[in-house]
């Protein structure tokens, strides 16, 4: 009875010194298209969303510096000009769509991707502080894994999926900074979205993505 009834003093000085950071991330962006054509030009609003997972691997006592590698799934429209058409069963036509001759209300094409991010990084946490400093530096592997088309207009509504002309491996830098919730995310894509097949007047279609948006990290 006295066993039971003793009162056990707990030492609250005991810190967790093995702690980890950030292993969950979401992310919104807005999508532009480098390099593209003079004629093609983008209209609306190019989102990307973003989410997955990263194990956080601190490399040093402090547990300030670390390694993150994890995986992902990204979702990324692109409105603009380039209008895609299947003209027979892997084939495609490019063309860029001029207001004065063709009457439309949409046309993008979209990417899903399954990513595998690596980052290197730098923070000002401590295992009881939640509010902190941070930059992320890294680089992006995704393999595009669906691909799809949609024009609304005249003549016709065209819509097209699993694009073959599509480069299915795409890669780039990231860098994400910020304080606390607020993050701000950057990707620059080092691969053209388009293989060497997809062409206008004999020449490249050379395009690749830059997204630029905000990040949110979960322990």
């Amino acid at each position: 009875m006295y066993a039971q009834n003793e009162r056990l003093e707990v030492d609250t000085t005991i810190v967790d010194n093995k702690y980890r950071e950030d292993q969950f991330y979401a992310a919104v962006t807005y999508n532009l298209l480098a390099k593209k054509p003079s004629e093609v030009s983008q209209s609306g609003f190019s989102s990307g969303f973003h989410g997955g997972y990263i194990r956080d691997m601190p490399i040093n006592p402090r547990r300030n510096l670390a390694i993150g590698l994890g995986i992902g799934l990204s979702t990324n429209s692109y409105n603009q000009t380039l209008q895609i058409i299947e003209t027979s069963p892997g084939e495609y036509n490019y063309s860029i769509i001029n207001d004065r001759d063709i009457s439309f209300s949409k046309n993008k094409f979209s990417t899903y991707i399954l990513e595998f991010p690596v980052q290197f990084r730098w923070r000002t946490s401590t295992a009881t502080s939640y509010d902190f400093w941070r930059i992320y530096t890294g680089f992006k592997i995704g393999y595009v894994f669906y691909t799809s088309s949609k024009f609304v207009g005249q003549p016709s509504d065209t819509k097209l999926s699993n694009i073959e002309d599509f480069n299915k491996v795409q890669y780039g830098f990231t860098m994400s900074a910020g304080y606390d919730t607020i993050n701000v995310y950057v990707y620059y894509s080092l691969k053209d979205l388009f293989s060497s097949d997809a062409q206008i007047d004999g020449s490249p279609i050379e395009m690749n993505p830059i997204k630029i948006g905000l990040i949110f990290y979960i322990l």
